[in-house]
């Protein structure tokens, strides 16, 4: 009876004192929670109850099993499996930990500051810590694991001599990694592009959507995933459109016919702009560019506050400025001339041959060989 009471103590006990402890704490945080709604750490360190009751549970087994006597041919081997998991839970809640804090600072950070550029900078650097963090923690969780093996101990005193040659080659193996996980650091903490950055990349236009220590990731308008290394932004030129503010200039062209009111087109690009909600009313100008033997060109220029705007803003100027022009002055749209020109007043129209020569005028000089 003892030796099937006595392993029941020891496991379920365990299993149970993990589970009690495990939602006392969950309900203490979550009061906490309710009482302090103006930080989210309370709650964000609810998130790391399952490895902390893992860590809970793989402990008391760790440190109560030999009092079990159950299994004892496999003790060791019970031991060292319940050492991996107590070092993996240590690990992961640490690494769960380390996120609530640095979420809760950038929260504060974003309630305070109203600058969204600022903000989408610290959201950068925020990202790339708790990557960090999580890689370093995931590499001391690893080694002592292997640690705990007594054969990786005995060969540690032999691989430690190896340990130049082994990193000169890593090195050169890892070179273009290695690059990339330093031009990551650049781009957080150079402020060189951020989180929700409008850019223009081999000439797609897209905002960024992710930043890792190696890649980064750009989203289009048609909902497409650009993902390129981020060393491209530190050895290549590109456009930040969202650098040093979000607001931005648009151009609108038209080709047109001669003839075209142009007075009147600016006053009807000012009634589109005004029943436009996207024009953020800083500017808008209407100006005749260049001109060909055929047509001229116009020009638009309007404002708005962000990228998504702007788009908004020119194709709608675009679309109604063609509309209006093709209702009210269709002869300002440009045309291919299929007539003679039009004569000065008081010259005769010119006549034609039966044999479809035109006849000189009177006054027309005849042309000679010189």
């Amino acid at each position: 009876m003892e030796n099937v009471l006595r392993p029941l103590i020891v496991i379920g006990g365990s299993v149970l004192l993990t589970l009690f402890i495990g939602w006392a704490t969950d309900r203490l945080l979550c009061k906490a929670d309710h009482r302090h709604p103006e930080t989210p750490l309370w709650g964000l360190l609810r998130r790391g109850r399952i490895p902390y009751q893992l860590l809970l549970c793989a402990a008391l087994l760790r440190g109560s099993w030999d009092s079990a006597r159950v299994l004892q041919e496999y003790r060791v081997g019970i031991g060292q499996v319940l050492t991996l998991v107590l070092i993996g839970s240590a690990a992961w809640l640490v690494i769960r930990i380390a996120a609530a804090i640095v979420e809760t600072t950038y929260t504060r950070y974003a309630r305070v500051h109203r600058d969204a550029a600022r903000v989408r900078r610290v959201r950068t650097q925020v990202t790339l810590i708790t990557r960090v963090v999580a890689a370093v923690v995931g590499v001391v969780a690893v080694a002592a694991m292997l640690l705990t093996f007594p054969a990786m101990r005995a060969a540690g005193a032999s691989l430690l001599a190896s340990a130049g040659i082994l990193g000169i080659v890593a090195g050169v193996a890892a070179q273009s990694t290695l690059s990339n996980m330093f031009a990551g650091f650049q781009i957080a903490f150079g402020d060189m592009v951020r989180i929700g950055d409008t850019v223009v990349v081999d000439d797609e236009w897209g905002t960024v959507d992710e930043i890792t220590l190696t890649f980064l990731t750009v989203r289009t308008w048609d909902e497409r995933r650009i993902t390129m290394p981020v060393s491209y932004f530190t050895s290549k030129p590109f456009e930040n459109w969202s650098r040093g503010g979000a607001q931005m200039t648009g151009i609108v062209y038209w080709h047109l016919d001669h003839s075209a009111p142009v007075e009147l087109m600016r006053e009807k690009l000012r009634d589109i702009l005004r029943v436009c909600p996207a024009w953020d009313g800083r500017a808008c100008d209407l100006s005749v560019t260049d001109s060909t033997p055929s047509t001229i060109q116009v020009r638009a220029l309007v404002t708005a506050k962000d990228a998504d705007d702007i788009w908004t803003v020119r194709v709608t100027v675009r679309e109604q400025m063609i509309k209006w022009l093709t209702t009210a002055y269709p002869h300002a749209l440009p045309r291919v001339n299929t007539a003679d020109a039009a004569l000065p007043p008081g010259l005769p129209a010119p006549t034609r041959s039966p044999d479809g020569v035109r006849p000189r005028r009177v006054h027309e000089t005849p042309r000679t060989g010189r």
